[in-house]
């Protein structure tokens, strides 16, 4: 039998950074055709909501946990957004140069990376891409300041929620994240899908559905 031991040499892993940013905007069928690079994201905060035990009773004893149904929100941050992002955040163009707020918002769809490290290879152990479907960002405020003798760049942040998608793959529910973890997967199923997410020079970047990117990768 294995004796159990801890921080093995290659064994300390730890997840950093954010960059490759990607907005997806669904077309009139609710494809996600068209995708733009997403230029300073500077925090992406995951905040997963419910899950959350119930607990009843019956017979003078716990009978039993009832688990409520899991929901996924996250915080997003950056220095700047693609101009495609206006009317997600509830700007509409109504002439060059002219915007109203407080119009509708537009669902949308978002991709990220984040680093896999360990204490050999350091940040280029791998990293992972995150995909986060059908969400809609929530109105938040922005803080102008004086430039002054300790200027500061001003940073934008919206509280993002989603409504899960539906899937055909056999046990799997509904959901809003996929994640892909780059040291799990072969490297050509992995380009696969960084070909579609990215763009080559004959294809235009697009955002598979999830069953699509499931079906990319062959090892099960």
């Amino acid at each position: 039998m294995a004796v159990l031991t801890w921080d093995q040499t290659g064994q300390r892993f730890y997840e950093t950074g954010v960059s490759k940013g990607v907005l997806f905007l669904p077309d009139n069928t609710g494809a996600y055709k068209k995708g733009v690079a997403w230029n300073g994201l500077a925090t992406v905060t995951e905040k997963p909501t419910g899950a959350e035990s119930n607990a009843t009773y019956a017979d003078n004893i716990k009978y039993l946990n009832l688990v409520s149904a899991e929901e996924f929100g996250a915080t997003i941050e950056a220095f700047t957004y693609p101009e495609e992002f206006a009317e997600c955040d509830g700007t509409k163009a109504v002439k060059k140069g002219v915007f109203a707020g407080q119009q509708t918002r537009k669902r949308f769809a978002f991709s990220y990376q984040t680093l896999i490290g360990n204490d050999v290879d350091g940040t280029d152990k791998g990293f992972k891409i995150h995909i986060v479907y059908n969400c809609l960002a929530s109105p938040s405020e922005r803080a102008y300041s004086t430039v002054n003798d300790n200027p500061e760049a001003i940073s934008f942040s919206w509280d993002v929620s989603t409504t899960p998608v539906s899937v055909t793959t056999e046990g799997v529910k509904p959901l809003s994240l996929l994640t892909i973890d780059s040291t799990k997967v072969t490297a050509a199923d992995l380009k696969k899908l960084t070909d579609k997410l990215y763009g080559t020079a004959t294809e235009e970047p697009s955002l598979p559905v999830p069953d699509e990117v499931i079906k990319l990768f062959t090892a099960a």
